[in-house]
């Protein structure tokens, strides 16, 4: 069966970090490499599920009132107006939103900009859809963008660029002066912006997350994917044979939505109906719910304190620290100065020995430089 694989599954081996992955299970060891919560999903969201389960909201579904919120919120958060019956499509989690998305407008030899470092899955998605990654590296230790760079990035055959804020694996919040920036790219070279805001209710220390819709000329060329999985803690556990919740969405111009509504519904028909009518009343929680996220009030979430707590931990055991996460879960630390090891060596020594799995930062990296 070897010799019948596709040149693309042949070239999808396994990454560092699913090979890691695979040891820890092994070792029982303390996940700290996924960003998923360590508290259970709000009670009134997990008796939603339960209720639509026993109302017998169990087969293919479409639920219009996942989209009415949805735009709803677009329009308080970010001014913007979205038909909601035209301008959403319901998927299986941002992960399926965002390669419906890229199927949707990337053709052969397409060439999709990605700041680097990034999330993984969107190279995947990319070359399924036989595009060409190129990626524009972020500066760090502050992971800045630099505007020169991006615009020489930009060529005739540039289709789309990639926006994940807040950033996965940095934590950082692009700027509204960066988001100008890449907005000015988009219309000069008439490229579509597809964004991945996911962590977008958790940011820290004032940081707001802004989306690039919102700028002039931009709604019309921005496809948002999203999801319900980091807002609502419902990731799905990383034991046994549990399953993540999949609810997800794309927000876009009518004619993109509808494309990506067909490459939906050929690929996976229907997200899950009992979870559908929990997002509903998700969608429906009070301001204050999204506050606690962040660490406003006194919410038991309070992302921004366990950073916080994260940060001066590693450091007191010899980590450097550079930037201090602006939003999302995540966090880049240097290893030791005396430490010999590489990244991937350290993490498979922490594994084995501390049974704690942490991500080696190579994994993200992808450019040359």
């Amino acid at each position: 069966m070897e010799g019948k694989l596709s040149s693309v599954a042949k070239n999808f081996t396994p990454s560092p970090i699913q090979e890691l992955s695979q040891l820890a299970q092994r070792c029982n060891a303390i996940n700290l490499a996924e960003g998923f919560p360590d508290f259970p999903a709000p009670p009134c969201i997990k008796e939603a599920a339960v209720s639509a389960i026993n109302n017998d909201f169990n087969q293919y579904r479409h639920v219009q009132g996942i989209c009415d919120q949805l735009a709803l919120k677009m329009k308080k958060t970010h001014g913007l107006d979205v038909n909601p019956l035209t301008d959403i499509a319901i998927c299986c989690g941002q992960s399926e939103a965002f390669a419906a998305a890229i199927f949707s407008v990337i053709n052969q030899g397409d060439e999709v900009l990605l700041f680097d470092p990034c999330y993984e899955t969107y190279e995947g998605c990319i070359t399924l859809a036989g595009g060409i990654p190129v990626y524009v590296a972020l500066e760090p230790p502050q992971w800045t963008l630099d505007p020169e760079k991006l615009m020489r990035s930009f060529t005739s055959r540039t289709k789309a660029i990639v926006l994940n804020s807040p950033h996965n694996p940095t934590g950082k919040v692009f700027s509204r002066d960066e988001l100008e920036i890449i907005a000015k790219g988009c219309r000069r070279w008439d490229c579509v912006a597809i964004t991945d805001e996911v962590y977008e209710y958790i940011t820290y220390d004032n940081q707001k997350h802004e989306t690039i819709a919102k700028l002039p000329g931009m709604q019309e060329r921005t496809i948002i994917t999203s999801s319900l999985s980091k807002t609502f803690s419902v990731t799905g556990p990383n034991t046994k044979a549990s399953h993540r919740w999949r609810i997800g969405w794309a927000i876009a111009p009518a004619s993109a939505a509808s494309a990506i509504q067909n490459i939906h519904i050929r690929i996976t028909d229907s997200a899950p109906a009992p979870f559908q009518e929990a997002a509903v009343t998700a969608l429906r929680s009070p301001i204050e719910y999204f506050e606690t996220l962040r660490g406003v009030g006194s919410g038991r979430m309070e992302y921004e304190l366990k950073r916080d707590f994260c940060m001066k931990l590693l450091g007191s055991v010899g980590f450097r620290i550079q930037f201090k996460p602006q939003g999302s879960l995540f966090l880049f630390a240097e290893l030791p100065k005396d430490c010999l090891l590489s990244d991937v060596e350290y993490v498979e020594e922490l594994i084995k020995q501390a049974g704690v799995v942490v991500v080696p930062g190579r994994g993200f990296f992808h450019g040359n430089e």
